[in-house]
């Protein structure tokens, strides 16, 4: 099915299933321990062996040597994989760097040898056996000092690296108000519960990975690339994955060294990144530097917007494209926004939830506060004053499809009471505590890729729909499921949902907030193929027919659905694929966070007090699964305001903080109320769902509303993320 012009009225309108708050249908099995992760199928590979990475002990060089002989002779150890054993190897697409490192070494903890076992632990003790001699060479592993020795344009990524229009110099220059400031942030490292794991088994020359992987289809040309195996002998399951926030986008070396251990002992084999070993081994956000330039008139209108970034990532990397928001969000004749890559021998920087705008907000964010109090005026209200209904880079011939951004801050701020903030800072007190609040824009790309589905039904009246989508704890089962039964006329119980294994047709899979709207378009398509078939059956018009009740009817006349579908079942199968509607209409999703804070006045001790948001993203598929979305998101935005950080050492080229002991997220004592409001939005050009992505919109700006919020409160304004207590320690006494 092609989806190249607006959506009228269809079966998802009807909103008996859609649009109404369920609960997850998979969430007893979860509870119960009866929904397996990749490291648990021991139903599928018995007899699995055991396999422990070794990691690289340098930054950057070479290996001289291997002897992995002590290693081989210890008990229970059944084999080692090293590159000097491993066979030929490729290099997935979407890799910057080999999965196994050798004799080259491009970053600390890159895998250099695998283990295997007979036990866990026999495998762990082994892997302390082999010997590794490295010819260390010098790195490269401050962004800042090497921004200073250059940076380049950065390529492959969704879009120029650089942007213009008007003239922005001329057009700053002759601002009234300006605002020129740089804010930074940290590398960041993902922190999802379940580590990345693979248990692998080799049928012959064919392989199967149960796996946590959220792009099933990309993981399988991925590992056949890696491999040099045809892409059919690769099968990838994942049905249930516990997180991934970006850092399972790409096979990691779990998965690969998990298929040449396999293959070098001949059983299955299981491996787990532990949890110190994930922030070097696999990939993590990016450090940024970014100056945010805003020239306006006295009321607050903005006439020059500049965004320019500073990132880094090993060589053929990519950047963090922190100013893409700042190429659609606000109003401005004269604009510029510019993306450097700085090459660095960190480990493999890539995607962590909403790349770009995660980042990009908590500077654009803080900037437009800045002029907000440069120009004396609310910062709802300045927001509001340089809303623009269509793309500012490209003109009014190119409107936004739906933006609701004016209604989300408006809605936002009266049910937060904000026009009982107090907007000049450091004057409200409760006890020990400085009180403040603070607000920022949310702002998030709608994208939509092709989707495929297969549904059928059973002569008991019951749908099956099959897709190698996954659920990363996101809700992908039961959305896809609502679809089902909205479209067949069937309660959502009678609706089985399988997802994330690569045997069924290829879902666009969890990421950059489409997979929800992407997928159930693709359901959406195959029900539509198999309610043609099932009206052909019954000798109905295909457009005529309603399915309901479990009926199929036209007119006075109605079959059920199990008699039509008989003892052989029905089923079919379709994509959903889309034409230009992106290209002639800007699409993105909108919102605004809203946040009070106490901040202590003697220990500089913030305190998240409670956090508010309206949000805009089009139909709202499940109110209940998408306020667990946001608020999760508004909680990785605390942890990235206040917490989050890996600390690089620059000496030696590697995170320091690699545990959850150090690396430090929100917990629950941390997390106060927070109150999510869905706009009433339908997007006609998005999809047949009329809907958006929701996942990461929530934690776009909510780390710039506590960060503004500890302005209010204090006066303190900082610019270096994060805002730990040391720095508000430091600035109170400056």
């Amino acid at each position: 099915m092609k989806f190249d012009t607006p959506a009228g009225p269809n079966p998802i309108d009807r909103g008996r299933v859609v649009g109404i708050p369920h609960d997850r249908i998979e969430g007893a099995a979860k509870v119960t321990g009866t929904a397996p992760y990749a490291y648990e199928r021991h139903d599928a590979a018995p007899n699995a062996a055991y396999g422990w990475i070794v990691g690289a002990a340098i930054a950057k060089g070479r290996i001289a040597s291997i002897d992995t002989r002590a290693a081989e002779g210890a008990p229970g150890v059944l084999g080692v994989v090293t590159h000097a054993n491993a066979g030929k190897l490729g290099k997935g697409d979407m890799n910057t760097v080999p999965l196994l490192g050798g004799p080259q070494v491009d970053h600390y903890d890159q895998a250099v040898a695998l283990v295997v076992a007979d036990t866990f632990e026999n495998a762990r003790d082994a892997a302390k056996l082999v010997l590794v001699d490295y010819s260390p060479e010098s790195g490269r592993f401050d962004l800042a000092a090497e921004r200073m020795n250059g940076a380049i344009p950065p390529t492959g990524f969704n879009g120029p690296a650089d942007t213009r229009a008007g003239d922005f110099d001329a057009g700053f220059a002759g601002a009234a108000v300006k605002v020129d400031q740089t804010y930074t942030t940290p590398d960041q490292s993902h922190a999802m519960m379940e580590p990345h794991a693979t248990m692998a088994a080799w049928n012959g020359d064919k392989l199967t990975l149960w796996t946590s992987n959220q792009m099933i289809a990309w993981g399988v040309g991925e590992v056949a690339k890696t491999l040099g195996i045809p892409k059919q002998n690769v099968r990838l399951v994942s049905p249930y994955i516990g997180g991934g926030f970006g850092s399972k986008l790409f096979v990691r070396a779990d998965a690969v060294m998990a298929a040449l251990g396999a293959r070098k002992v001949g059983r299955p084999v299981k491996v787990a990144l532990a949890r110190h070993q994930i922030p070097n081994n696999t990939t993590h956000r990016p450090a940024t530097i970014q100056r945010v330039r805003l020239g306006a008139d006295r009321n607050g209108v903005i006439d020059a917007i500049a965004h320019e970034v500073w990132s880094g990532d090993q060589p053929g990397g990519g950047p963090e494209v922190a100013a893409m928001q700042t190429r659609l969000l606000y109003r401005g004749s004269h604009r510029l926004t510019a993306h450097r890559l700085v090459t660095l021998d960190l480990p493999e920087g890539n995607a962590m939830r909403a790349p770009g705008e995660a980042v990009g907000l908590l500077a654009l964010e803080v900037a437009m506060d800045e002029l907000a109090e440069a120009c004396g005026i609310d910062p709802v209200e300045l927001r509001i004053r340089n809303d623009v209904q269509y793309d500012p880079e490209a003109g009014p011939q190119r409107p936004f499809s739906s933006r609701k951004l004016v209604e989300c801050l408006r809605a936002g701020a009266d049910r937060f009471g904000w026009a009982k903030r107090n907007p000049k800072p450091g004057q409200v007190r409760d006890g020990r505590w400085r009180v403040g609040m603070g607000m920022a824009a949310a702002f998030r790309n709608n994208i939509v890729a092709k989707s495929a589905a297969r549904i059928g039904v059973d002569a008991q009246g019951r749908v099956t729909v099959e897709t190698d989508m996954t659920d990363i704890g996101t809700g992908s089962y039961t959305i896809i499921g609502q679809t089902a039964a909205e479209m067949l006329g069937v309660p959502l119980d009678q609706v089985t949902v399988r997802l994330g294994d690569s045997r069924f047709p290829a879902a666009a899979g969890s990421g950059g907030q489409w997979g929800a709207n992407s997928a159930t378009a693709g359901v959406y398509a195959a029900a539509m193929a198999l309610r043609a078939r099932l009206a052909e059956k019954a000798g109905y018009a295909a457009g005529q027919a309603i399915f309901e009740d479990g009926l199929v009817k036209q007119g006075n006349q109605s079959q059920t659905l199990a008699s039509l579908a008989g003892r052989e079942g029905l089923w079919a199968e379709d994509a959903m694929e889309y034409g230009d509607l992106d290209k002639r209409y800007a699409q993105a999703t909108f919102g605004a966070h809203f946040c009070e804070v106490g901040v202590d006045m003697d220990t500089g001790e913030v305190r998240v007090r409670r956090m508010g948001g309206a949000f805009a993203a089009g139909r709202i598929l499940n109110p209940k699964s998408a306020r667990s979305q946001v608020i999760g998101a508004m909680t990785m935005g605390v942890g990235a305001a206040l917490m989050e950080a890996l600390d690089v050492d620059t000496r030696f080229g590697f995170f320091a903080n690699h545990d959850m002991a150090e690396y430090l997220v929100p917990v629950h004592a941390d997390i106060p109320e927070q109150d999510v409001l869905f706009i009433d939005e339908l997007d006609d050009k998005s999809s047949p769902m009329k809907a958006k992505g929701v996942g990461e919109l929530g934690i776009c700006g909510a780390g710039a509303a506590v960060a503004n919020a500890i302005y209010n409160a204090t006066g303190i304004r900082l610019r270096d993320y994060p805002l730990t207590i040391d720095k508000i320690l430091k600035a109170q006494t400056a």
